[in-house]
């Protein structure tokens, strides 16, 4: 911890010193303060369970600063108390994110920490995601060069991070990407981009002992190669993106370490112009679980990532079940269309209407088991256009948003659902649910403004129904009020309560506020974390500079 201290002290008096004599500024300094702090309360209706520390906070600074030529940044986090569902692992402070860079015409070379994501991420993406409490960068560098017009070259390699640590293991890769349309003059008039990329990734691990059986021990392989493929065309209103993915034998905790390969395959096609908008994808996915140390599970060392290919939901019931990704292989679907009828229409009236429909759908692959035990060996077959027995997960929701009068707005959502408790979060069964929601908003002046939400969710499975209200006043430019409850008309009949307030102001924001938390999913991109019940006070600050 030391050396990354001095490191980052040495990095940032460089880059103050460097003289940039073709900058009207020699360096700039930005940066973000974020703490999210919970008093917390036992509360045995919800399984809310009492706390050893009587303040609970995930509290993150970052700054940077940047020249013409030169940037350095670190991030300080500090989680010795951390808020609910980050125990364990997360607890700990210090300053586990550092970097220098150096910027010239046609290179860039970053020392320290490195995120990089190359094509959609199916063999290689380093991110932080906060709210999943992920930060899987790598510890060493990249190099960014330009050769020539419509080339670019990115070569990383380093350790990654994994929470207050770093996995032995050794990623590194390589990605080229060609812009076509830049050599082309006749594709430049006619407004069409042609890219193609490909890129490959090298994990390199040292071998440990795991017994198949009682006398035999697996032998690792110390290299895990993986290689992806894409070209996206844009012409017009009109995008077609396609990648496939390829990763070598690669046992691991995750496929119960068998040697089967690992295959993805993704074909995207969307279409817009004004008024309308359509999106149709699919993607097979097989045995693609890619971590940087093999005998994890959770949501840590992941090298990749697998979109989910389902719609993101914002409200409160519509993501009470969430879909997470199936590593293990998948094939996934999404169609999602958008069309805005015009004013002055019968279907559109004074003000227009916006009509939007998602379907997803996503399906286990085929698996054609092989006799006898399968760690060690290649576990299973699979015919590549053949589904399998199970259905993870569906969703079909149709919107209406429409002005009803100049000021007042209504957002209407209907939403079929039916979700794989078993494969998602290893318990329970198929759940089959009906959610409705309407949205209201009225604009009592230009400052100040009431929203609300009211939503319901029938099933006959898991906890039963539920029901949900929101009122939320904003007063221009610096305060919110809002108070919510999730109401349990089912099987428990609990309430799980909100109330928030919220001031803000500059670069400034300070919410406080107390309620309950019911345990559940948080999910984004296709990746969760659980996060248990709580009940107590909130305060949260966000600042930027």
């Amino acid at each position: 911890m030391r050396f990354r201290l001095l490191f980052f002290v040495l990095a940032i008096a460089a880059t103050i010193q460097a003289q940039d004599p073709q900058s009207d500024k020699q360096w700039v300094v930005t940066g973000s303060i974020q703490s999210d702090i919970l008093i917390p309360q036992k509360d045995e209706t919800i399984g809310a369970e009492k706390s050893d520390d009587k303040i609970l906070t995930n509290t993150y600074a970052d700054v940077a600063v940047m020249s013409r030529h030169h940037d350095a940044g670190a991030r300080f986090e500090f989680l010795q108390h951390p808020l609910p569902g980050y125990e364990h692992d997360f607890k700990g402070w210090g300053v586990p994110y550092y970097y220098v860079k150096g910027k010239w015409k046609d290179i860039e070379v970053t020392a320290g920490s490195v995120y990089e994501q190359f094509g959609s991420g199916f063999i290689l993406r380093t991110y932080e995601e906060r709210s999943l409490g992920i930060d899987n960068h790598l510890l060493g560098g990249k190099v960014v060069y330009r050769p020539f017009k419509g080339v670019q070259l990115k070569a990383v390699t380093g350790e990654q991070r994994r929470y207050w640590a770093h996995n032995d293991s050794w990623v590194t890769g390589g990605d080229v990407e060609l812009n076509i349309d830049e050599w082309s003059k006749a594709m430049q008039a006619s407004g069409t981009r042609l890219t193609a990329g490909v890129s490959f990734v090298n994990k390199h691990e040292g071998d440990e002992t795991v017994m198949a059986d009682a006398t035999h021990r697996l032998n690792f392989p110390k290299n895990v190669n993986a290689f992806d493929v894409r070209a996206n065309v844009q012409t017009g209103g009109l995008n077609i993106l396609a990648e496939y993915a390829q990763k070598t034998q690669d046992p691991s905790f995750d496929n119960h370490y068998i040697y089967r390969r690992g295959y993805v395959a993704m074909l995207s096609a969307s279409y817009s112009q004004k008024g309308m908008s359509l999106l149709a994808q699919a993607k097979r996915s097989d045995n693609m679980s890619f971590r940087s140390r093999r005998s994890m599970n959770g949501t840590s060392s992941f090298i990749n990532h697998l979109p989910a290919f389902t719609m993101e939901h914002t409200y409160a019931l519509a993501a009470l079940y969430p879909y997470a990704t199936h590593p293990d292989g998948e094939w996934a679907y999404q169609l999602n269309a958008g069309y805005q009828f015009k004013r002055k229409t019968p279907l559109g009236g004074k003000y227009g209407t916006m009509l939007k429909v998602n379907y997803s759908y996503v399906h286990a692959i085929d698996r054609n088991q092989h006799e006898g035990p399968t760690m060690g060996s290649d576990g299973y077959g699979s015919a590549f256009w053949k589904w399998g027995d199970q259905m993870y997960y569906q969703d079909l929701n149709i919107q209406v948003e429409k002005r009803l009068t100049r000021d007042f707005r209504l957002n209407l959502m209907y939403m079929n659902q039916f979700y794989n408790q078993e494969i998602v979060e290893g318990h329970g069964g198929m759940i089959h649910s009906n959610i409705f929601v309407a949205e209201g908003k009225y604009q009592f002046n230009p400052r100040l403004s009431l929203r609300g939400e009211c939503q319901y969710l029938t099933t006959n499975d898991d906890d039963g129904d539920w029901l949900y209200g929101l009122l939320e006043l904003s007063i221009v430019p610096h305060w919110m009020v809002t108070v919510a409850d999730m109401y349990n008309c089912g099987e428990t009949g609990v309430h799980y309560y909100q109330g928030l307030v919220t001031f803000s102001t500059g670069a400034h924001r300070l919410q406080a506020g107390y309620g309950r938390t019911r345990a559940g999913y948080n999910c984004a991109g296709g990746v969760c974390r659980y996060v248990p019940a709580s009940r107590g006070f909130t305060l949260s600050y966000h600042f930027n500079f």
